[in-house]
């Protein structure tokens, strides 16, 4: 029995390490350019609204409007990636979003900025949360922590790159007759359809289709994903209203909602905050950014692997949150420049592991059925949160001049979130409890 037990745990080791190798590398080079397409306008910003003279609303408007259009065309995304397969669909998103990144060099008002960002975030509709689906049919609950890191490592990587990069393009300005800021958005924009592109050629579709795994590791990873499933019991419904209704969806899409919404909103204006509050010139805030890049990333992974280890996702969401809310509340504060540094180096070592943890366990609050159209819904909600939270941050600027009110708000906002991860983390325990009991 312990032979046999010994073999089956070798057979699934050689299936996952196949898997992370094929799939791994290709969805963190995606993700990793989704989010530069995303967040780059934060580096384009400052010569952008200046040229263009955008106030701090039209700018904080236009930043929110991608997340509107991300919210509306989200759940329909992922009904689209169901039907025509992950590999077709991510591909899809991502030559249409990497065109319209790439178009955003053409912004010439405030009319074009909100039309370009609206788009945007139509093309990218779907991309995370199909992400998440087509991982549930490949790692099951012991190795999922892991494999959504070791993608989503793409968050804090992108800091990296904009932080290494954008500098450089900004100061192209003059060249061939484009501004620094229309350099950025033309050379992060269009490599992103070439990676959509390889997308289509390369990412297998299901564990069944390819000829890489032996005949049982296919069929490992089918039982194991199937034992998940049995303890999840049967989906009631996986229509849209039926997901939109679920308890457990609407409280994952709640916090989701007051997380994203701060972090984006932040994230957003970090270099105009760095600059304003701890006196950071173009240089310093690039290298702070791209430090922080550097943490998230270690963190990220260590948190991937520890998270599988002890079965918790939620409690190392929590402290990260926690983290996070204190952050802002401190940057707020004011301070010198070194400890605004530091404490934006500790914003960006927790706040891309929360999202990581949160989605990686999915699968453990929905069945497969449910997972679909239930992920989609909780990244609907999400994204709501990230339209309005940076346009009401934007009106504070503006209302009171500084970013002082606007901060204590995403502050709030982080420390409420915190609270509703740990409540979800108590439902899961105890319905876990009754399961092993039963």
């Amino acid at each position: 029995m312990v032979a046999a037990d010994d073999e089956r745990a070798a057979i699934g080791a050689g299936a996952m390490r196949k898997a992370m190798w094929r799939i791994i590398p290709l969805i963190l080079v995606a993700y990793l350019f989704a989010y530069l397409d995303r967040v780059n306008v934060s580096f384009a910003a400052t010569d952008m609204n200046a040229d263009l003279g955008f106030s701090a609303t039209v700018y904080g408007l236009g930043g929110g409007l991608f997340f509107l259009g991300y919210a509306l065309f989200e759940i329909p995304s992922n009904l689209l990636l169901v039907r025509y397969g992950a590999r077709q669909w991510i591909a899809r998103i991502m030559v249409t979003w990497g065109l319209l990144s790439a178009g955003m060099m053409f912004v010439t008002n405030a009319e074009t900025f909100y039309v370009l960002r609206f788009l945007l975030g139509v093309a990218e509709a779907g991309f995370y949360p199909g992400v998440i689906y087509y991982f549930s049919s490949w790692f099951p609950p012991c190795h999922r922590s892991r494999a959504v890191s070791r993608f989503y490592i793409a968050v804090p990587l992108a800091s990296l790159v904009m932080g290494a990069v954008s500098g450089w393009l900004l100061d192209l300005d003059g060249t061939a007759g484009l501004a620094g800021w229309q350099w950025l958005f033309l050379a992060q924009g269009l490599p992103t359809v070439l990676v959509g592109l390889a997308v289509f050629v390369w990412l297998p579709d299901r564990p069944a289709s390819v000829t890489w795994l032996t005949p049982a590791e296919r069929d490992w990873i089918e039982e194991e994903l199937a034992r998940e499933q049995s303890l999840m019991g049967a989906a009631p419904s996986h229509k849209v209203l039926a997901a939109l209704g679920n308890p457990r969806v609407l409280l994952n899409g709640a916090l989701s909602f007051l997380l994203i919404g701060a972090n984006i909103t932040f994230t957003l204006s970090a270099p105009m905050v760095l600059a304003a509050t701890g006196g950071l010139d173009r240089g310093a805030v690039g290298w702070t950014v791209g430090v922080g890049g550097i943490l998230g990333t270690v963190a990220m992974l260590w948190l991937g692997h520890v998270a599988d280890r002890r079965s918790d996702r939620f409690i190392y969401a929590f402290w990260c949150t926690a983290i996070i809310a204190a952050c802002y509340l401190v940057i707020g504060l004011g301070g010198p420049g070194f400890v605004i540094v530091a404490v934006y180096l500790a914003f960006a070592t927790a706040a891309p592991s929360v999202q990581m943890l949160l989605s990686s366990a999915w699968p453990e609050v929905m069945t497969k059925a449910e997972l679909a159209v239930g992920a989609a819904a909780i990244n609907t909600i999400a994204q709501i949160g990230a339209f309005f939270t940076p346009f009401a941050w934007g009106a504070l600027k503006d209302g009171t001049g500084s970013f002082e009110a606007g901060l204590y708000g995403i502050g709030a906002m982080a420390g409420v979130c915190a609270a509703l991860i740990w409540m979800l983390r108590a439902q899961v325990r105890r319905r876990g409890a009754l399961a092993a009991a039963g």
